[in-house]
């Protein structure tokens, strides 16, 4: 009896699952089942490979004052408006971000030049504005443009620097209230860059309360933070780290030591000084990378190139996600009066200057290894 009761529901069971396998709603519903499996599996695969091609090492190019040339007060130009950034700009385009120092205004004619109590020792740089093709062909992803001649021309200067800077497509920050900070996204990471100087009109070095907020701020916003400043006193006589405020005419430069520490503190990856025109040492403070000043990099006219001020490194510096440091590069450049801007150094006097300051700056060690054809490495852990 109860076998029978049992075969009587399994063919109830069956008879039903064939209705429902033939019903044209089922066949619909199936489907969809199918459908919505296969995007399943396809976005996995999909965010998989996303995973796989997303970037996990960056590289950064840094290099110090770039001033190609002014038209005040006179023709100090390159003969035919040569481009002095030719020999280097296929090392320059090839990076994640290439950053540089324009040491000066890129516009034509006008504004009010800066008042000068000795000619001798003050000058005002006035970059054509079809100069700016130069930059932007040498990769140029951002342009620091707090320094000792951003106010060369006043406002007027400023704001048509920033109008041919942003027809360029390049990225720039430094002027206080105008232009504080900005944000790149490349290679599906957000890089930030803020910069400061002592000097009129821009974002100022000494101000922690408000360099705090600044960085610390823009920390919030993005992946990658780049610090630059404009600081130290100037000449073949300024290329040791004083570790105390350094005052040039008369003028507090800052203590570009304690403040490149202070950027790390508050949220930089990278730190890049210029200001004083020769070379400064290097440093890992936290896992970031930090170089005191990159000297004259590419530089033409009323600028001395002479002895020390006339080498420079490329910094090329790899980083990971997060902005530590990996491994980096001194490309060793040049310029002399007779060559149109800089050019490879065979001799690599920018690597032995940078290793003779290494040492007698960080008695004790910088975390760093630089080897003699410019390598850089990490000794062990950098606090």
């Amino acid at each position: 009896m109860k076998k029978n009761i049992l075969l009587i529901l399994f063919a109830i069971l069956a008879f039903a699952l064939a209705l429902i396998i033939t019903n044209p709603n089922f066949k619909d519903f199936k489907n969809r089942l199918i459908n919505l499996e296969k995007i399943g599996i396809s976005k996995n695969r999909n965010d998989e490979k996303n995973k796989k091609d997303e970037k996990s090492e960056f590289t950064i190019i840094g290099v110090g004052d770039i001033m190609l040339g002014s038209n005040y007060p006179s023709d100090l130009l390159p003969k035919n408006d040569a481009n002095i950034l030719e020999n280097t700009q296929d090392i320059l385009q090839n990076a994640d971000i290439t950053v540089g120092n324009l040491e000066g205004t890129l516009f034509d004619t006008g504004g009010t030049p800066k008042s000068c109590d000795n000619p001798n020792v003050c000058y005002a740089f006035r970059m054509p504005s079809k100069y700016g093709k130069y930059l932007k062909q040498a990769g140029f992803d951002y342009l620091s443009i707090a320094n000792n001649h951003s106010n060369d021309f006043g406002q007027t200067g400023i704001k048509e620097t920033i109008q041919n800077l942003n027809n360029l497509n390049i990225k720039y920050s430094g002027i206080k209230g105008i232009a504080e900070s900005t944000i790149l996204e490349k290679n599906g990471k957000k890089f930030g860059f803020v910069s400061f100087a002592p000097n009129s009109a821009t974002v100022k070095l000494n101000d922690y309360n408000y360099a705090k907020k600044l960085i610390s701020e823009l920390k919030s916003k993005v992946d990658i933070v780049i610090v630059m400043f404009h600081g130290g006193a100037e000449g073949a006589g300024a290329e040791h780290i004083t570790r105390g405020h350094e005052i040039f005419h008369g003028e507090d430069r800052g203590n570009v030591y304690e403040f490149a520490h202070f950027a790390i503190d508050n949220g930089a990856d990278i730190v890049f000084g210029q200001g004083p025109h020769v070379t400064r040492a290097i440093e890992l403070y936290k896992n970031k990378f930090i170089s005191y000043s990159g000297g004259n990099f590419a530089t033409f006219g009323k600028i001395n190139i002479s002895g020390s001020m006339g080498i420079a490194p490329i910094f090329k510096i790899k980083i990971d996600s997060n902005g530590n440091f990996i491994s980096g590069e001194i490309i060793p450049v040049r310029q002399t009066y007779e060559s149109a801007g800089p050019f490879i150094d065979s001799e690599k006097l920018a690597i032995k200057k940078i290793i003779s300051l290494n040492k007698s700056d960080f008695p004790n060690g910088n975390g760093l290894f630089l080897t003699n054809n410019g390598k850089i490495n990490k000794i062990g852990n950098s606090n």
